[in-house]
Protein backbone atom coordinates (compact mmCIF):
# COMPACT_ATOMS: atom_id res chain seq x y z
CA UNK A 1 0.00 0.00 0.00
CA UNK A 2 1.20 3.71 -0.80
CA UNK A 3 0.77 5.81 1.99
CA UNK A 4 -0.04 8.64 -0.38
CA UNK A 5 -3.41 6.44 -1.20
CA UNK A 6 -4.59 6.06 2.02
CA UNK A 7 -7.22 7.59 3.47
CA UNK A 8 -5.86 7.40 7.12
CA UNK A 9 -4.98 10.58 8.56
CA UNK A 10 -3.07 11.19 11.37
CA UNK A 11 -3.49 13.83 14.41
CA UNK A 12 -0.77 15.19 16.50
CA UNK A 13 -2.93 16.89 19.53
CA UNK A 14 -4.72 14.36 21.33
CA UNK A 15 -8.22 13.96 21.25
CA UNK A 16 -9.99 16.53 24.38
CA UNK A 17 -12.35 13.42 25.32
CA UNK A 18 -9.99 10.39 25.25
CA UNK A 19 -8.20 9.13 28.10
CA UNK A 20 -7.01 5.61 27.50
CA UNK A 21 -4.08 4.83 25.32
CA UNK A 22 -6.33 2.91 22.66
CA UNK A 23 -8.59 5.38 22.14
CA UNK A 24 -5.93 8.80 22.06
CA UNK A 25 -4.12 6.27 19.30
CA UNK A 26 -7.11 4.91 17.60
CA UNK A 27 -8.06 8.39 17.05
CA UNK A 28 -4.56 9.96 16.17
CA UNK A 29 -3.64 7.25 14.49
CA UNK A 30 -6.13 7.32 11.75
CA UNK A 31 -7.72 3.88 12.59
CA UNK A 32 -11.24 4.89 13.08
CA UNK A 33 -13.49 7.99 13.08
CA UNK A 34 -16.74 8.86 15.68
CA UNK A 35 -19.95 8.49 13.86
CA UNK A 36 -22.30 8.82 17.01
CA UNK A 37 -21.78 8.29 20.68
CA UNK A 38 -20.22 4.80 20.80
CA UNK A 39 -20.05 4.09 17.22
CA UNK A 40 -17.14 4.49 15.00
CA UNK A 41 -16.30 3.96 11.28
CA UNK A 42 -12.95 1.66 10.54
CA UNK A 43 -10.47 2.90 8.55
CA UNK A 44 -8.41 0.47 6.43
CA UNK A 45 -5.42 0.40 8.93
CA UNK A 46 -7.98 -1.15 11.36
CA UNK A 47 -9.85 -2.79 9.33
CA UNK A 48 -6.75 -4.98 8.65
CA UNK A 49 -5.88 -5.37 11.83
CA UNK A 50 -10.09 -6.54 12.68
CA UNK A 51 -9.33 -9.08 9.87
CA UNK A 52 -6.62 -10.64 11.00
CA UNK A 53 -8.04 -11.30 14.49
CA UNK A 54 -11.19 -12.46 13.00
CA UNK A 55 -8.92 -15.06 10.95
CA UNK A 56 -7.20 -16.35 14.20
CA UNK A 57 -10.25 -16.75 16.17
CA UNK A 58 -11.97 -18.51 12.88
CA UNK A 59 -8.95 -21.15 12.67
CA UNK A 60 -9.15 -22.07 16.12
CA UNK A 61 -13.15 -22.16 16.71
CA UNK A 62 -12.44 -24.98 13.52
CA UNK A 63 -10.10 -26.55 15.39
CA UNK A 64 -12.65 -27.21 18.10
CA UNK A 65 -15.08 -28.25 15.20
CA UNK A 66 -17.47 -25.05 14.75
CA UNK A 67 -19.11 -24.46 12.48
CA UNK A 68 -19.52 -20.66 10.92
CA UNK A 69 -23.05 -19.54 10.19
CA UNK A 70 -24.67 -15.81 10.13
CA UNK A 71 -27.15 -14.82 11.83
CA UNK A 72 -29.30 -11.48 11.65
CA UNK A 73 -28.73 -8.17 13.38
CA UNK A 74 -32.28 -7.37 13.23
CA UNK A 75 -34.57 -10.10 15.00
CA UNK A 76 -38.17 -10.12 15.97
CA UNK A 77 -40.04 -10.02 19.30
CA UNK A 78 -40.95 -13.08 19.35
CA UNK A 79 -37.82 -15.07 19.59
CA UNK A 80 -37.31 -12.94 22.83
CA UNK A 81 -40.32 -13.74 24.06
CA UNK A 82 -39.38 -16.97 23.69
CA UNK A 83 -36.71 -16.79 25.99
CA UNK A 84 -38.91 -14.10 28.44
CA UNK A 85 -35.55 -11.69 28.15
CA UNK A 86 -37.70 -9.06 25.90
CA UNK A 87 -39.37 -8.09 29.00
CA UNK A 88 -36.13 -9.13 31.39
CA UNK A 89 -33.94 -6.95 29.31
CA UNK A 90 -33.73 -3.39 30.27
CA UNK A 91 -33.33 -0.53 27.96
CA UNK A 92 -29.40 -1.73 26.65
CA UNK A 93 -31.83 -3.58 24.35
CA UNK A 94 -32.46 -1.20 21.50
CA UNK A 95 -36.33 -1.74 20.77
CA UNK A 96 -38.35 -0.46 17.51
CA UNK A 97 -41.25 -1.12 15.49
CA UNK A 98 -41.06 -2.02 11.71
CA UNK A 99 -43.07 0.26 8.86
CA UNK A 100 -45.84 -2.71 9.63
CA UNK A 101 -45.82 -2.06 13.69
CA UNK A 102 -44.33 -5.13 14.17
CA UNK A 103 -41.32 -5.35 17.71
CA UNK A 104 -38.37 -5.91 16.80
CA UNK A 105 -35.20 -5.76 18.10
CA UNK A 106 -31.58 -5.09 17.45
CA UNK A 107 -29.70 -7.89 18.73
CA UNK A 108 -26.81 -7.64 21.53
CA UNK A 109 -26.52 -11.50 21.64
CA UNK A 110 -27.92 -14.41 19.91
CA UNK A 111 -28.56 -17.14 21.81
CA UNK A 112 -32.19 -17.17 21.12
CA UNK A 113 -31.74 -16.74 17.12
CA UNK A 114 -29.02 -19.85 17.33
CA UNK A 115 -31.37 -21.71 18.95
CA UNK A 116 -34.11 -21.30 16.64
CA UNK A 117 -31.80 -21.83 13.99
CA UNK A 118 -30.44 -25.31 15.56
CA UNK A 119 -34.10 -26.34 16.44
CA UNK A 120 -35.38 -26.83 13.30
CA UNK A 121 -32.53 -28.42 11.73
CA UNK A 122 -31.11 -31.07 14.58
CA UNK A 123 -33.88 -33.52 15.81
CA UNK A 124 -31.89 -36.84 16.91
CA UNK A 125 -29.25 -37.55 19.50
CA UNK A 126 -26.81 -38.51 16.11
CA UNK A 127 -26.24 -35.06 15.46
CA UNK A 128 -25.22 -34.12 18.49
CA UNK A 129 -22.65 -32.85 19.83
CA UNK A 130 -22.45 -29.70 17.63
CA UNK A 131 -21.41 -25.98 17.59
CA UNK A 132 -22.47 -23.03 15.48
CA UNK A 133 -20.33 -19.10 15.78
CA UNK A 134 -20.24 -16.31 13.71
CA UNK A 135 -18.57 -13.52 13.55
CA UNK A 136 -21.16 -10.11 13.71
CA UNK A 137 -22.11 -6.70 14.46
CA UNK A 138 -24.17 -6.65 17.72
CA UNK A 139 -25.88 -3.63 19.73
CA UNK A 140 -26.28 -2.76 23.23
CA UNK A 141 -27.29 0.57 23.62
CA UNK A 142 -24.98 2.02 26.47
CA UNK A 143 -26.26 3.98 29.14
CA UNK A 144 -22.32 5.47 29.38
CA UNK A 145 -20.55 4.22 26.15
CA UNK A 146 -16.65 5.14 26.79
CA UNK A 147 -13.50 4.63 26.01
CA UNK A 148 -13.58 4.03 22.10
CA UNK A 149 -14.04 0.61 21.20
CA UNK A 150 -13.51 -0.99 24.60
CA UNK A 151 -17.40 0.09 25.90
CA UNK A 152 -19.06 1.11 22.38
CA UNK A 153 -22.38 0.39 21.41
CA UNK A 154 -22.03 -1.04 17.94
CA UNK A 155 -19.41 -3.91 18.20
CA UNK A 156 -18.12 -6.74 16.48
CA UNK A 157 -18.38 -9.91 18.43
CA UNK A 158 -17.71 -13.54 18.21
CA UNK A 159 -20.11 -15.47 19.48
CA UNK A 160 -20.82 -19.30 19.66
CA UNK A 161 -23.18 -21.64 20.72
CA UNK A 162 -22.67 -25.82 21.55
CA UNK A 163 -25.33 -28.02 22.11
CA UNK A 164 -25.30 -31.29 24.28
CA UNK A 165 -27.10 -34.02 25.75
CA UNK A 166 -25.17 -34.61 28.83
CA UNK A 167 -23.35 -32.73 30.97
CA UNK A 168 -20.29 -34.47 31.08
CA UNK A 169 -20.02 -33.79 27.36
CA UNK A 170 -21.35 -29.87 27.94
CA UNK A 171 -18.16 -29.80 30.30
CA UNK A 172 -15.50 -31.63 28.39
CA UNK A 173 -16.53 -29.31 25.19
CA UNK A 174 -16.46 -26.12 27.69
CA UNK A 175 -13.27 -26.60 28.42
CA UNK A 176 -11.95 -27.68 25.15
CA UNK A 177 -13.48 -23.67 23.84
CA UNK A 178 -11.68 -22.40 27.04
CA UNK A 179 -8.01 -23.89 25.91
CA UNK A 180 -8.98 -22.69 22.26
CA UNK A 181 -9.46 -18.76 24.15
CA UNK A 182 -6.31 -19.24 25.63
CA UNK A 183 -4.76 -20.06 22.09
CA UNK A 184 -6.21 -16.79 20.54
CA UNK A 185 -5.38 -14.43 23.00
CA UNK A 186 -1.87 -15.78 22.84
CA UNK A 187 -1.62 -15.37 19.18
CA UNK A 188 -3.01 -12.18 18.92
CA UNK A 189 -0.19 -10.71 21.27
CA UNK A 190 -2.29 -11.09 24.95
CA UNK A 191 -0.86 -14.39 26.36
CA UNK A 192 -1.18 -13.00 29.89
CA UNK A 193 -5.32 -12.95 29.20
CA UNK A 194 -6.42 -14.84 32.65
CA UNK A 195 -9.92 -16.73 32.70
CA UNK A 196 -11.72 -15.92 35.87
CA UNK A 197 -15.06 -17.29 37.61
CA UNK A 198 -17.48 -14.56 37.08
CA UNK A 199 -21.34 -13.70 37.26
CA UNK A 200 -23.71 -14.84 34.83
CA UNK A 201 -25.80 -11.79 34.22
CA UNK A 202 -28.68 -11.73 32.05
CA UNK A 203 -27.32 -14.94 30.06
CA UNK A 204 -27.86 -16.91 32.62
CA UNK A 205 -26.54 -20.28 33.68
CA UNK A 206 -24.53 -21.59 36.36
CA UNK A 207 -21.24 -21.43 35.26
CA UNK A 208 -19.50 -18.99 34.14
CA UNK A 209 -15.53 -17.36 33.19
CA UNK A 210 -14.83 -14.10 31.74
CA UNK A 211 -11.04 -13.73 30.13
CA UNK A 212 -9.92 -10.89 31.55
CA UNK A 213 -6.38 -8.64 30.44
CA UNK A 214 -5.04 -7.70 33.73
CA UNK A 215 -4.31 -3.61 33.77
CA UNK A 216 -5.15 -0.73 35.66
CA UNK A 217 -7.27 0.79 33.14
CA UNK A 218 -9.78 -2.08 33.51
CA UNK A 219 -13.11 -0.94 34.22
CA UNK A 220 -13.93 -4.58 36.50
CA UNK A 221 -12.61 -5.53 40.25
CA UNK A 222 -10.77 -8.69 40.24
CA UNK A 223 -10.16 -11.12 43.04
CA UNK A 224 -6.81 -12.40 42.88
CA UNK A 225 -5.81 -15.35 45.40
CA UNK A 226 -1.86 -14.70 46.48
CA UNK A 227 -2.02 -18.53 47.51
CA UNK A 228 -3.61 -20.69 44.92
CA UNK A 229 -3.87 -18.10 42.45
CA UNK A 230 -7.29 -18.14 41.20
CA UNK A 231 -8.96 -15.27 40.39
CA UNK A 232 -12.83 -13.38 40.73
CA UNK A 233 -15.03 -11.51 39.51
CA UNK A 234 -15.18 -9.15 42.37
CA UNK A 235 -19.30 -9.31 41.83
CA UNK A 236 -19.16 -13.42 42.80
CA UNK A 237 -15.77 -13.08 44.86
CA UNK A 238 -15.82 -14.46 48.80
CA UNK A 239 -13.79 -14.32 51.85
CA UNK A 240 -13.33 -15.85 54.96
CA UNK A 241 -14.00 -14.26 57.96
CA UNK A 242 -12.43 -15.34 61.11
CA UNK A 243 -12.65 -14.76 64.81
CA UNK A 244 -12.18 -15.68 68.30
CA UNK A 245 -14.93 -17.36 70.09
CA UNK A 246 -16.27 -14.72 72.90
CA UNK A 247 -18.50 -15.02 75.38
CA UNK A 248 -22.24 -13.45 74.34
CA UNK A 249 -22.25 -10.25 76.46
CA UNK A 250 -25.57 -8.78 77.45
CA UNK A 251 -26.90 -5.83 74.89
CA UNK A 252 -26.57 -2.50 76.45
CA UNK A 253 -27.59 0.93 75.21
CA UNK A 254 -24.88 3.63 74.74
CA UNK A 255 -25.93 7.63 73.95
CA UNK A 256 -24.91 8.44 70.98
CA UNK A 257 -26.09 11.78 69.71
CA UNK A 258 -25.31 13.29 65.94
CA UNK A 259 -23.89 9.82 65.10
CA UNK A 260 -24.96 8.33 62.15
CA UNK A 261 -22.24 6.91 60.46
CA UNK A 262 -19.71 4.59 60.69
CA UNK A 263 -17.37 7.19 60.67
CA UNK A 264 -18.80 9.33 63.34
CA UNK A 265 -19.51 6.13 64.90
CA UNK A 266 -15.24 5.55 65.66
CA UNK A 267 -14.20 9.06 66.21
CA UNK A 268 -16.96 8.76 69.11
CA UNK A 269 -16.71 5.13 70.68
CA UNK A 270 -13.03 4.70 69.59
CA UNK A 271 -14.01 1.20 68.63
CA UNK A 272 -12.75 0.20 64.76
CA UNK A 273 -15.35 -0.54 62.44
CA UNK A 274 -14.67 -4.06 62.29
CA UNK A 275 -16.46 -4.34 65.73
CA UNK A 276 -19.79 -2.83 64.73
CA UNK A 277 -22.32 -3.50 62.28
CA UNK A 278 -24.26 -1.35 59.95
CA UNK A 279 -27.69 -1.98 58.40
CA UNK A 280 -28.52 -1.16 54.63
CA UNK A 281 -32.14 -1.14 53.68
CA UNK A 282 -33.10 -1.76 49.68
CA UNK A 283 -36.74 -1.48 48.22
CA UNK A 284 -37.87 -3.83 45.55
CA UNK A 285 -39.89 -3.06 41.98
CA UNK A 286 -42.70 -4.67 43.56
CA UNK A 287 -42.45 -2.25 46.45
CA UNK A 288 -41.03 -4.61 49.29
CA UNK A 289 -38.71 -3.64 51.80
CA UNK A 290 -35.47 -5.73 52.74
CA UNK A 291 -32.80 -5.31 55.56
CA UNK A 292 -28.92 -6.21 55.35
CA UNK A 293 -26.65 -6.38 58.03
CA UNK A 294 -23.08 -6.25 57.55
CA UNK A 295 -19.64 -5.54 58.85
CA UNK A 296 -19.33 -2.04 60.06
CA UNK A 297 -15.75 -2.00 57.03
CA UNK A 298 -18.08 -3.29 54.70
CA UNK A 299 -19.85 -2.44 51.62
CA UNK A 300 -22.99 -4.65 50.12
CA UNK A 301 -22.45 -6.42 47.05
CA UNK A 302 -25.38 -5.58 44.94
CA UNK A 303 -24.93 -8.25 42.29
CA UNK A 304 -25.20 -10.94 44.91
CA UNK A 305 -27.99 -9.12 46.27
CA UNK A 306 -30.18 -8.92 42.95
CA UNK A 307 -29.33 -12.74 42.95
CA UNK A 308 -30.62 -13.47 46.41
CA UNK A 309 -34.10 -11.25 45.19
CA UNK A 310 -34.37 -13.07 42.45
CA UNK A 311 -33.23 -10.91 39.67
CA UNK A 312 -35.52 -8.07 41.12
CA UNK A 313 -34.86 -4.65 40.19
CA UNK A 314 -33.99 -2.40 43.67
CA UNK A 315 -32.82 1.22 44.77
CA UNK A 316 -31.77 2.33 48.35
CA UNK A 317 -34.69 2.51 50.37
CA UNK A 318 -36.17 5.97 51.38
CA UNK A 319 -36.30 7.60 54.73
CA UNK A 320 -40.33 7.07 55.20
CA UNK A 321 -39.59 3.30 53.69
CA UNK A 322 -37.19 2.70 56.66
CA UNK A 323 -39.20 3.94 59.00
CA UNK A 324 -42.26 2.01 58.13
CA UNK A 325 -40.11 -1.29 58.25
CA UNK A 326 -39.19 -0.68 62.52
CA UNK A 327 -36.06 1.01 62.01
CA UNK A 328 -34.80 4.49 62.09
CA UNK A 329 -32.31 5.94 59.65
CA UNK A 330 -28.72 6.42 61.01
CA UNK A 331 -29.57 4.52 63.95
CA UNK A 332 -31.22 1.22 62.55
CA UNK A 333 -30.54 -2.29 63.60
CA UNK A 334 -31.77 -5.42 62.53
CA UNK A 335 -33.67 -5.96 65.65
CA UNK A 336 -37.39 -6.24 65.38
CA UNK A 337 -37.90 -5.48 61.98
CA UNK A 338 -41.15 -6.07 60.31
CA UNK A 339 -39.04 -6.83 56.74
CA UNK A 340 -36.79 -10.06 55.47
CA UNK A 341 -33.50 -9.30 56.85
CA UNK A 342 -30.38 -11.06 55.37
CA UNK A 343 -27.06 -11.41 57.50
CA UNK A 344 -24.12 -11.38 55.97
CA UNK A 345 -21.33 -13.65 57.11
CA UNK A 346 -19.07 -10.99 58.48
CA UNK A 347 -21.25 -10.07 61.39
CA UNK A 348 -22.96 -13.90 61.41
CA UNK A 349 -19.89 -15.04 62.97
CA UNK A 350 -18.55 -11.83 64.71
CA UNK A 351 -19.06 -11.15 68.47
CA UNK A 352 -20.45 -8.48 70.73
CA UNK A 353 -20.63 -5.82 67.72
CA UNK A 354 -21.61 -2.20 68.12
CA UNK A 355 -24.94 -1.51 66.04
CA UNK A 356 -28.16 0.64 65.92
CA UNK A 357 -30.57 1.04 68.32
CA UNK A 358 -34.10 2.01 66.72
CA UNK A 359 -34.06 5.39 68.48
CA UNK A 360 -32.89 8.27 67.54
CA UNK A 361 -29.07 9.06 69.65
CA UNK A 362 -28.74 5.84 70.64
CA UNK A 363 -26.64 2.49 69.68
CA UNK A 364 -26.41 -1.11 71.64
CA UNK A 365 -23.10 -2.64 72.42
CA UNK A 366 -22.88 -6.45 72.39
CA UNK A 367 -24.81 -7.31 69.24
CA UNK A 368 -25.13 -10.75 68.45
CA UNK A 369 -26.90 -12.09 65.20
CA UNK A 370 -27.35 -15.53 66.74
CA UNK A 371 -28.88 -14.15 69.62
CA UNK A 372 -30.45 -10.77 69.09
CA UNK A 373 -31.96 -12.02 64.65
CA UNK A 374 -31.96 -15.44 65.13
CA UNK A 375 -34.76 -15.35 61.95
CA UNK A 376 -32.56 -13.61 60.07
CA UNK A 377 -31.11 -15.20 56.95
CA UNK A 378 -27.08 -15.56 56.32
CA UNK A 379 -25.81 -15.31 53.51
CA UNK A 380 -22.23 -14.25 51.47
CA UNK A 381 -23.50 -11.05 50.61
CA UNK A 382 -19.87 -8.34 50.85
CA UNK A 383 -17.72 -7.15 48.34
CA UNK A 384 -14.32 -8.46 48.73
CA UNK A 385 -11.17 -6.00 49.68
CA UNK A 386 -7.96 -6.50 50.16
CA UNK A 387 -6.18 -8.23 52.48
CA UNK A 388 -9.32 -10.22 53.07
CA UNK A 389 -8.67 -14.21 53.14
CA UNK A 390 -9.60 -16.58 50.11
CA UNK A 391 -12.33 -19.60 51.23
CA UNK A 392 -9.85 -22.13 48.82
CA UNK A 393 -6.60 -21.72 50.46
CA UNK A 394 -6.25 -19.62 53.61
CA UNK A 395 -4.28 -16.99 51.95
CA UNK A 396 -4.21 -13.32 51.46
CA UNK A 397 -5.82 -11.87 48.47
CA UNK A 398 -5.47 -8.86 46.72
CA UNK A 399 -7.65 -6.39 44.19
CA UNK A 400 -6.82 -5.51 40.66
CA UNK A 401 -8.07 -4.20 37.13
CA UNK A 402 -9.31 -6.17 34.47
CA UNK A 403 -10.35 -5.91 30.79
CA UNK A 404 -12.80 -8.09 29.76
CA UNK A 405 -12.20 -9.74 26.17
CA UNK A 406 -14.11 -13.07 26.34
CA UNK A 407 -17.02 -14.56 28.22
CA UNK A 408 -18.05 -18.16 28.50
CA UNK A 409 -21.32 -19.80 29.80
CA UNK A 410 -22.80 -23.19 30.58
CA UNK A 411 -26.21 -22.31 29.84
CA UNK A 412 -28.04 -25.61 30.33
CA UNK A 413 -31.50 -25.83 29.32
CA UNK A 414 -32.39 -22.19 30.25
CA UNK A 415 -33.06 -21.52 26.39
CA UNK A 416 -33.55 -25.03 25.10
CA UNK A 417 -36.32 -25.23 27.50
CA UNK A 418 -37.97 -22.44 27.35
CA UNK A 419 -37.68 -22.33 23.48
CA UNK A 420 -38.96 -26.20 23.46
CA UNK A 421 -35.90 -27.18 21.39
CA UNK A 422 -36.04 -31.01 21.83
CA UNK A 423 -34.03 -34.26 20.21
CA UNK A 424 -35.22 -38.06 19.71
CA UNK A 425 -32.81 -40.09 22.14
CA UNK A 426 -31.94 -43.43 21.44
CA UNK A 427 -35.36 -45.18 23.17
CA UNK A 428 -37.53 -42.78 20.52
CA UNK A 429 -37.80 -40.41 23.68
CA UNK A 430 -38.10 -36.19 23.28
CA UNK A 431 -35.21 -35.04 25.44
CA UNK A 432 -34.08 -31.06 26.35
CA UNK A 433 -30.46 -30.78 25.29
CA UNK A 434 -27.98 -28.18 27.23
CA UNK A 435 -26.16 -25.39 26.04
CA UNK A 436 -23.16 -23.14 26.58
CA UNK A 437 -22.15 -19.90 24.76
CA UNK A 438 -18.90 -18.22 24.22
CA UNK A 439 -17.85 -14.58 23.04
CA UNK A 440 -14.99 -12.60 22.20
CA UNK A 441 -15.27 -9.33 21.90
CA UNK A 442 -13.18 -8.36 18.59
CA UNK A 443 -12.97 -4.73 18.45
CA UNK A 444 -12.08 -4.41 22.29
CA UNK A 445 -9.50 -6.89 21.72
CA UNK A 446 -8.01 -4.69 19.27
CA UNK A 447 -8.03 -2.32 22.11
CA UNK A 448 -6.46 -4.15 24.35
CA UNK A 449 -3.60 -4.82 22.54
CA UNK A 450 -2.71 -1.60 22.07
CA UNK A 451 -3.29 -1.11 26.32
CA UNK A 452 -0.32 -3.60 26.45
CA UNK A 453 1.67 -2.83 23.78
CA UNK A 454 2.28 0.68 23.27
CA UNK A 455 4.84 3.78 24.30
CA UNK A 456 4.85 7.60 24.18
CA UNK A 457 4.15 7.45 20.19
CA UNK A 458 1.99 5.23 19.60
CA UNK A 459 0.77 1.25 19.31
CA UNK A 460 3.46 -1.71 18.80
CA UNK A 461 1.35 -4.42 16.56
CA UNK A 462 2.15 -7.63 17.46
CA UNK A 463 2.85 -9.19 13.43
CA UNK A 464 0.35 -11.76 13.95
CA UNK A 465 -2.11 -8.77 13.78
CA UNK A 466 -0.29 -5.48 12.55
CA UNK A 467 -1.84 -3.92 9.77
CA UNK A 468 1.34 -4.58 7.59
CA UNK A 469 4.45 -5.86 8.10
CA UNK A 470 6.86 -3.84 7.08
CA UNK A 471 7.04 0.02 6.26
CA UNK A 472 9.19 1.39 4.18
CA UNK A 473 10.31 5.25 4.97
CA UNK A 474 12.65 6.60 2.09
CA UNK A 475 14.28 10.07 3.02
CA UNK A 476 14.28 12.57 -0.15
CA UNK A 477 12.62 10.65 -3.11
CA UNK A 478 13.35 14.09 -5.38
CA UNK A 479 16.75 11.73 -5.57
CA UNK A 480 17.15 9.66 -8.31
CA UNK A 481 18.99 6.86 -6.63
CA UNK A 482 16.51 6.79 -3.32
CA UNK A 483 13.10 6.49 -5.40
CA UNK A 484 14.77 3.53 -7.34
CA UNK A 485 15.66 1.90 -4.08
CA UNK A 486 12.55 2.23 -2.62
CA UNK A 487 10.34 1.63 -5.57
CA UNK A 488 12.43 -1.39 -5.80
CA UNK A 489 11.75 -2.92 -2.54
CA UNK A 490 8.20 -1.96 -2.59
CA UNK A 491 7.86 -3.97 -5.64
CA UNK A 492 10.00 -6.63 -4.06
CA UNK A 493 8.70 -7.03 -1.18
CA UNK A 494 5.04 -7.15 -2.26
CA UNK A 495 5.72 -9.60 -5.05
CA UNK A 496 7.25 -12.18 -2.18
CA UNK A 497 3.88 -11.86 -0.63
CA UNK A 498 4.92 -9.47 2.12
CA UNK A 499 2.53 -6.83 2.91
CA UNK A 500 4.08 -3.10 3.01
CA UNK A 501 3.27 0.29 3.04
CA UNK A 502 5.29 2.64 1.72
CA UNK A 503 5.81 6.17 2.61
CA UNK A 504 5.79 7.44 -1.27
CA UNK A 505 5.20 10.93 0.09
CA UNK A 506 8.70 12.63 0.59
CA UNK A 507 7.76 14.67 4.06
CA UNK A 508 10.44 15.50 5.93
CA UNK A 509 12.45 11.97 8.11
CA UNK A 510 10.59 13.63 11.63
CA UNK A 511 7.10 13.83 10.00
CA UNK A 512 7.45 10.11 8.33
CA UNK A 513 8.86 8.42 12.05
CA UNK A 514 6.13 10.39 13.73
CA UNK A 515 3.52 8.99 11.96
CA UNK A 516 5.48 5.84 11.28
CA UNK A 517 5.20 5.25 15.53
CA UNK A 518 1.23 6.02 15.05
CA UNK A 519 0.79 2.90 12.79
CA UNK A 520 2.74 0.67 14.50
CA UNK A 521 4.05 -1.56 12.01
CA UNK A 522 6.95 -3.85 13.80
CA UNK A 523 9.33 -3.58 10.54
CA UNK A 524 10.61 -0.34 9.36
CA UNK A 525 12.64 -0.37 6.70
CA UNK A 526 14.90 3.39 6.57
CA UNK A 527 16.50 4.25 2.96
CA UNK A 528 18.30 7.43 3.38
CA UNK A 529 21.32 9.04 1.54
CA UNK A 530 23.87 8.89 4.20
CA UNK A 531 23.41 4.88 4.58
CA UNK A 532 22.55 4.40 0.15
CA UNK A 533 26.17 5.98 -0.19
CA UNK A 534 27.51 2.25 0.74
CA UNK A 535 24.83 0.37 -0.48
CA UNK A 536 22.92 -0.37 2.89
CA UNK A 537 19.40 0.51 4.53
CA UNK A 538 18.86 1.10 8.04
CA UNK A 539 16.08 -1.44 9.52
CA UNK A 540 14.53 -0.63 12.79
CA UNK A 541 12.44 -2.97 14.64
CA UNK A 542 9.22 -1.18 16.69
CA UNK A 543 9.21 -0.59 20.32
CA UNK A 544 12.89 -2.17 20.94
CA UNK A 545 16.45 -1.14 20.26
CA UNK A 546 16.89 -3.52 17.83
CA UNK A 547 18.17 -1.33 14.84
CA UNK A 548 21.04 -2.08 12.06
CA UNK A 549 22.40 -2.00 8.48
CA UNK A 550 21.40 -4.10 6.07
CA UNK A 551 23.06 -4.41 2.07
CA UNK A 552 20.74 -3.26 -0.49
CA UNK A 553 20.62 -6.95 -2.39
CA UNK A 554 20.03 -8.93 1.01
CA UNK A 555 16.88 -7.02 2.19
CA UNK A 556 14.63 -9.11 1.04
CA UNK A 557 15.93 -12.38 2.45
CA UNK A 558 16.66 -10.39 5.64
CA UNK A 559 12.72 -9.86 5.79
CA UNK A 560 12.08 -13.18 5.05
CA UNK A 561 14.15 -14.74 7.95
CA UNK A 562 12.81 -11.80 10.60
CA UNK A 563 9.52 -12.35 9.70
CA UNK A 564 9.31 -16.48 9.69
CA UNK A 565 11.60 -16.21 13.57
CA UNK A 566 9.09 -13.49 14.81
CA UNK A 567 5.94 -15.04 13.89
CA UNK A 568 7.04 -18.42 15.94
CA UNK A 569 5.39 -16.53 18.77
CA UNK A 570 2.54 -16.59 17.89
CA UNK A 571 1.66 -20.12 16.41
CA UNK A 572 -1.26 -21.62 18.55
Amino acid sequence: MRQSKLVSRKHKEKPADATLASHVYLLRGGYMRLVANGIYSLLMPAKRIQHKIETIIREEMDKVDGQEVMMPVVLPRELWDESDRWDSVGPELLRFKDRTGHDMLLAMTHEEACTALARADVTSYRDYPFMLYQIQTKYRDEARSRGGLMRAREFTMKDAYSFHTTKEDMDDYYLKVKDAYYRIFSRIGLPMVQAICADSGMMGGKETHEFHLLSDVGEDKIVVCDGCHTYYNSEIASAVYQYEPEDLLPLEKIATPNTKTIEDLVKLTGVAPQKMAKMVFYTTEKNETVAVIIRGDLEVNETKLGKLLGGCLFNFATDEEVYKVGAVPGYASGIGLTCKVYADKSVANAYNLICGANEEGFHLKNFNVSRDTPKAEIVDIATVQDGDICPQCGAKMHLARGIEVGHIFKLGDKYTKSMQMTYTDENGEDKTPLMACYGIGVGRSLASVIEMHHDDYGPIWPLSIAPWQVQINAMGLDKKAIKDTAEKLYADLTNAGIEVLYDDRNLSAGVQFAEADLTGIPLRLIVAPKAMAEGKIEYKVRGTDERGFIAVADVLTFVQNWISKEMEKYKS
